[in-house]
């Protein structure tokens, strides 16, 4: 059935702010061109978002001749102000940006292991109002989280999990206490990851791949066919759970020791440098296990070069379970331990999985480094905000 005249506006509305989002400003012209639609209902579409405020002339083209058709239409940045937020066992990252994704101002939150709640989520509030001053705004529109953790694709909140600060949970509901009006939302660290990856970084031409995520434990993301897979409850890539070869037990449903988790995880990770010979990196947590990585890919020698393949070698065994049950055909190694090995490891991985899998999985290296899980929280903070946004009300 066709559409009707209001149902066809918004559509005809929104497509137009989708192309001044990506092309950045048009000319009345352009978007005629752009969108295929006639000369009338661009001018009355421009002139529906230019009342709603939602678009702005931000300029003249460089045509000779001037007049209405020459005007360069923008979208209005500060219609909307957004948060993006990395939530970490260790303390919270945040930045502001504008309704473009343009970043306005970061800030951080060091928060210790023996801080109580109540004062953790102090501080990590804190950072955040902090941040929105320094970056102008008067108010948030929109705030996006990525944390550690399930998240329950029912009700969306973040469930409770063994092992994580109980702070997590609580600063959900203290910003939107502290951020009126706001839209707070909570999304797993490495599903966002894996969003920006696939945005931004290094799964641009992908739209089937998973991220493997290897920091302070271990998980992975699932796209297909373009779209993040969550599972029943939210589960979907706990491989930290899976029962792989080379552990000496098996997991349990309250425990992920003896899993992928044994193999992979940052204290599996500084133990096995440690076997190799290598100099202690630290405490064997994620950043611990990530220097381990790094000193063996910057130096390069024999132990180093054990050390890495022995690394590849177990990284390849959840590499090859996630391909053997989802045929992704391309793997992204991301977490801190991914980000430190870079294509070196990356390399070594796919290597080893080409012996074990008789199907072809592309295995690459995170290219966006440690801002993934920012990159991809605001990337959905923006996308929720323009929902909303580029929907004008009926005049």
């Amino acid at each position: 059935m066709p559409a009707s005249p209001s149902t066809a506006r918004a559509l005809n509305d929104r497509l137009a702010l989708r192309l001044l989002q990506q092309e950045g400003p048009l000319t009345a012209g352009q978007l005629k061109q752009l969108t295929g639609l006639s000369r009338p209902t661009v001018a009355d579409l421009v002139d529906r978002l230019t009342a709603a405020g939602l678009i702005t002339v931000v300029g003249e083209s460089g045509e000779q001749r001037r007049g209405p058709n020459a005007r360069l239409y923008g979208i209005v940045a500060g219609r909307a102000h957004l948060a993006a937020l990395d939530v970490r066992t260790e303390g919270v990252l945040v930045l502001v940006s504008d309704l473009l994704g343009r970043v306005l101002a970061e800030a951080s939150a060091p928060i210790g292991g023996d801080t109580g709640t109540g004062p953790a989520v102090e501080r990590a509030v804190a950072a955040v109002e902090r941040a929105v001053k320094e970056g102008g705004a008067d108010r948030l529109h929109t705030v996006g989280i990525g944390a550690p953790g399930l998240i329950d694709p029912a009700t969306g909140d973040l469930r409770d999990s063994a092992g994580l600060p109980a702070w997590h949970r609580s600063l959900v509901a203290a910003l939107q206490d502290r951020l009126p009006g706001a839209r707070v939302t909570v999304e797993n660290e490495t599903n966002l990851a894996a969003l920006a990856e696939q945005r931004e970084g290094a799964a641009r031409d992908r739209d089937t791949f998973v991220l493997l995520w290897l920091g302070h434990g271990v998980g992975a993301a699932v796209v297909l066919d373009g779209s993040l897979r969550r599972g029943a409850s939210g589960g979907t890539g706990e491989i930290g759970f899976l029962p792989v070869p080379g552990t000496a037990s098996l997991p349990s449903a309250t425990d992920c020791d003896g899993g992928f988790h044994s193999l992979a995880g940052a204290a599996a990770v500084v133990s096995l440098a440690a076997e190799c010979g290598l100099p202690a990196p630290g405490p064997a947590d994620g950043p611990g296990a990530a220097r381990a990585v790094r000193g063996a890919v910057t130096r390069a020698s024999a132990a180093d070069e054990r050390f890495l393949r022995a690394l590849a070698d177990r990284v390849a065994v959840g590499a090859a379970s996630v391909a053997a049950v989802l045929d992704p055909g391309c793997v992204v190694l991301g977490g801190e331990v991914g980000r430190a090995g870079g294509a070196v490891l990356a390399g070594l991985v796919g290597e080893r999985l080409r012996r074990m899998s008789p199907l072809a999985t592309e295995v690459r290296a995170s290219g966006l480094g440690g801002t993934a899980v920012l990159r991809g929280a605001l990337l959905t903070a923006r996308e929720r905000a323009q929902d909303e946004l580029f929907a004008p009300p009926e005049r």
